[in-house]
């Protein structure tokens, strides 16, 4: 029972830091909304969405027709294509990220320039990490009791949790390098400067010089 009641707990703290992305946003039917995700490596992503057109009659939005789809694209930070497939008007995508760093989702209708033009009200929830796994769907497949449920959980959560640190250091090592490169620049620019202002100097030295052994006056 104590254990049960660690284990909760553990749970509850895990899940306050892992969160969901939901959120809804308006596109014209021929617009692209694009959105960065910060994923780790080896992270699986899954995105749930539900597209609603307006009505000027009702002033309101309502499911939209079959006909509208929506065309999901994934890039990863290499701009490399991970996803890229058209979908009905309601649906899932997902994708697994192979290197760490900022992918680029993006959304757009299968409407037409000529066709398009009416007001889009799409929902989207992204899952990432152990949020995207169907743990109720694991449970029956599995045949886990409660508690080994929750230790599953709680597994692939720390994995998530290490996958996250591992993420930070690459960026940490990234910024790093990044720094180092620019004062290195910045410090041969430094002294590319100093050259510079001597040897305008000693020209200019040398300039009077002659112009005043010119004009006899040394």
């Amino acid at each position: 029972m104590g254990n049960q009641s660690f284990l909760s707990v553990v749970f509850i703290l895990v899940q306050l830091i892992l969160t969901t992305h939901s959120l809804y946003f308006h596109i014209r039917e021929t617009e692209r909304k694009c959105f960065i995700e910060e994923i780790p490596d080896q992270t699986l992503v899954i995105g749930k969405y539900k597209v609603e057109l307006f009505d000027a009659n009702s002033n309101t939005y309502l499911p939209s027709t079959p006909g509208i789809g929506m065309h999901v694209e994934v890039k990863d930070p290499d701009e490399k294509v991970v996803l890229s497939k058209l979908y009905t008007s309601e649906g899932r995508f997902t994708f697994t990220s192979h290197i760490p760093g900022e992918h680029v989702i993006c959304l757009y209708s299968n409407s037409t320039a000529w066709f398009g033009g009416q007001q889009l009200r799409v929902h989207l929830d992204i899952d990432i990490g152990e949020h995207a796994i169907d743990y109720q769907q694991v449970s029956a497949k599995e045949k886990l009791t409660e508690l080994q449920l929750r230790v599953r959980q709680l597994l692939d959560q720390v994995e998530q949790i290490s996958k996250e640190q591992n993420y930070q250091r690459y960026r940490e090592e990234r910024f790093r390098a990044t720094s180092e490169s620019t004062n290195q620049r910045v410090l041969w620019w430094s002294i590319a400067q100093l050259l510079i202002l001597v040897i305008a100097g000693f020209w200019q030295m040398r300039h009077l010089k002659g112009f005043f052994e010119a004009k006899k006056l040394v």
